[in-house]
């Protein structure tokens, strides 16, 4: 089995915001999350759990995004 991006989830106080979400993503996160659950010896993870690491890691690992913030706090 391949490795996974998102690493275990860290349980943080959240803030509350609603989202619609195509029923084909959805699906991908429900299936992501059962894996994930496997992969880290839990059961099925939520997908809501799901997004915010995700959209983390994007953001972390987006290098556009890295520079644009670098040139905003350098100027």
């Amino acid at each position: 089995m391949p490795k996974l991006k998102l690493g275990p989830l860290i349980d943080e106080k959240p803030v509350k915001i609603t989202v619609e979400l195509p029923a084909s993503l959805h699906r991908d996160l429900v299936a992501y999350g059962d894996a994930m659950g496997r992969e880290h010896g839990q059961g099925a993870i939520e997908p809501y759990k799901l997004v915010v690491p995700m959209l983390e890691r994007f953001i972390a690992t987006d290098r556009g995004f890295t520079k644009l913030r670098r040139s905003q706090t350098a100027g």
